[in-house]
């Protein structure tokens, strides 16, 4: 396993649509635990493949790592592929940042619970059934792989503030 770049605005991954995976192999897989390794040492919720410059649907989340007391933290991660949301109540709004979108919050209404489809790195079909936090990363990761992000739930005063920053940052770089 290794730890991969995590890419951030203006890469074109994340403004990408990314492809269905038809074939699990071990290339996937590989894929699919060096992205566990970097979410965890970001430390982030969840990391769509399009995060690490990969247009395939894939994504990972463990929403209760972060949160558990250092005694009883256990690495869990689930790895949905294709994932697609089928059913989707209530709704809430909360404030959510992005590995991908670097010192940016915004207020995002949400579902509250979501049921989630999609396959499992077996290829075996794997349903799960989230509310509150995890229904919240499930739905962030699955609209990165739709080409979007928070930026795109953003007012318009907002992108503009935050792209004149990344313009800022990017001609310091120069």
């Amino acid at each position: 396993m290794a730890i991969r770049d995590i890419v951030v605005l203006p890469h074109k991954a994340l403004t990408s649509k990314a492809a269905a995976i038809d074939r699990i192999d071990d290339r996937i897989r590989k894929l699919a635990l060096d992205m566990a390794e970097t979410m965890y040492q970001a430390p982030g919720l969840g990391l769509a493949a399009n995060q690490v410059g990969v247009l395939l649907r894939l994504i990972v989340v463990d929403a209760v790592y972060p949160y558990a007391e250092p005694v009883e933290r256990k690495k869990n991660p689930v790895f949905v592929l294709n994932p697609k949301i089928c059913v989707s109540e209530g709704e809430s709004v909360r404030e959510e940042g992005c590995l991908s979108v670097p010192e940016f919050g915004v207020e995002i209404k949400r579902a509250e619970r979501v049921l989630v489809e999609g396959l499992d790195l077996e290829g075996k079909p794997l349903t799960i059934e989230a509310e509150d936090i995890l229904a919240r990363v499930l739905q962030h990761e699955i609209e990165h792989l739709e080409g979007k992000t928070i930026l795109d739930h953003a007012s318009a005063l907002k992108r503009g503030i935050y792209n004149r920053r990344l313009r800022k940052k990017s001609r310091r770089e120069r």
